[in-house]
């Protein structure tokens, strides 16, 4: 592919910077960050126009004559945005970018940019409101109480579901990014030992203690994930894994769908190999009728959330208001948060 120009993609960002306020900016998923979240800042802008959602095919007609496009999860590449000459800058209100195609976009002279750290806190809680709701069995507590069999009960407690402290637990965490060390913390002020395994190798912290895989799976009682999806954390947890870990642990998903076998989970689950889980991702999204996890039908072992581990109110507020700060950063002639 022929690179464009230094000269035109000068002559591109010069245009936009003077334009000013006078950009045209199109957000096509407009119902992935959700209707409560502000966003008349974007008018400040100049022409703004949002969209519920959008296909692919709709992009190069809803994205005519823009300046700037906001997108999540829409593909990004010479099929869907070649006819969009004007197009300068793609803003994601993601972290990851697997959806563009950012040679062809460096080659065009357009610049991307995504969202980083806005859910960190976000994540952390969901991490233990799951491990909670599944370790305490609340789902079960709370039905025996509004079925009426608390009524009955002779005595003022119930406790036929047992459940256990995490205090003085190992909880092995596998990707300790940002969000990794945020559990980590919490999970030391419960009292609980962390260790971590770094799938890439590249993570290396003097606070936590580091451990090859087999001995993360083989003395954790509780495995939280929150690493990324790549080549070294693809189908990481299959069945040989589940049957490494101890049969009183509990797992926990909130990196990426595809890391963990489902297929080999629901198995592990059903021959109580392990005592629990807990997912916000799957590897197909919405969840597909056919996944093998729809058979677990007991939440008091298997809690699946539809990935809302980043959505509170305040990190959602905080995906825009990054979006907006990086269309303003790059009419500046700044790189923030530019993927390159």
């Amino acid at each position: 592919m022929q690179k464009l120009p230094v000269v035109d993609i000068v002559r591109k960002f010069l245009a936009i910077r003077k334009r000013g306020h006078n950009m045209k900016v199109v957000a096509l998923e407009r119902i992935n960050v959700g209707y409560d979240v502000d966003v008349s800042q974007f008018h400040e802008l100049g022409e703004f126009i949002e969209y519920d959602m959008s296909t692919p095919d709709q992009i190069a007609e809803r994205g005519l004559g823009a300046d700037v496009l906001i997108v999540n999860k829409l593909p990004i590449n010479a099929a869907t945005i070649s006819k969009l000459p004007e197009l300068k800058l793609v803003c994601l209100t993601a972290t990851g970018s697997d959806n563009v195609d950012t040679e062809y976009c460096r080659n065009r002279g357009i610049a991307v940019c995504n969202v980083k750290g806005y859910s960190t806190e976000s994540v952390v809680q969901h991490t233990f409101a799951t491990l909670f709701y599944v370790l305490e069995k609340l789902n079960y507590y709370d039905q025996y109480v509004k079925s009426g069999s608390y009524e009955k009960c002779e005595i003022f407690t119930h406790f036929s579901r047992r459940f256990i402290e995490i205090k003085d637990k190992t909880w092995g965490i596998i990707g300790l990014g940002e969000i990794g060390r945020g559990v980590a913390r919490v999970a030391s002020a419960f009292g609980c030992k962390v260790i971590y395994y770094s799938t890439s190798g590249r993570n290396s912290t003097s606070d936590y203690q580091q451990v090859d895989f087999e001995t993360l799976l083989q003395t954790s009682d509780i495995i939280s994930v929150h690493a990324p999806l790549n080549e070294h954390t693809r189908n990481l947890m299959t069945l040989d894994a589940f049957r490494k870990m101890k049969q009183t642990a509990y797992f926990i998903n909130m990196g990426r769908g595809p890391i963990v076998n489902e297929a080999d989970l629901a198995e592990a689950l059903e021959q109580d190999m392990i005592a629990g889980a807990a997912l916000d991702v799957l590897s197909a999204e919405p969840i597909r009728k056919d996944n093998p996890l729809g058979r677990i039908k007991d939440s008091n072992k298997l809690l699946i959330t539809p990935h809302i581990a980043w959505a509170t109110t305040e990190a959602r507020a905080r995906v825009m208001d990054e979006v907006y700060q990086n269309i303003t950063a790059y009419t500046k002639g700044e790189k923030r948060n530019r993927i390159d």
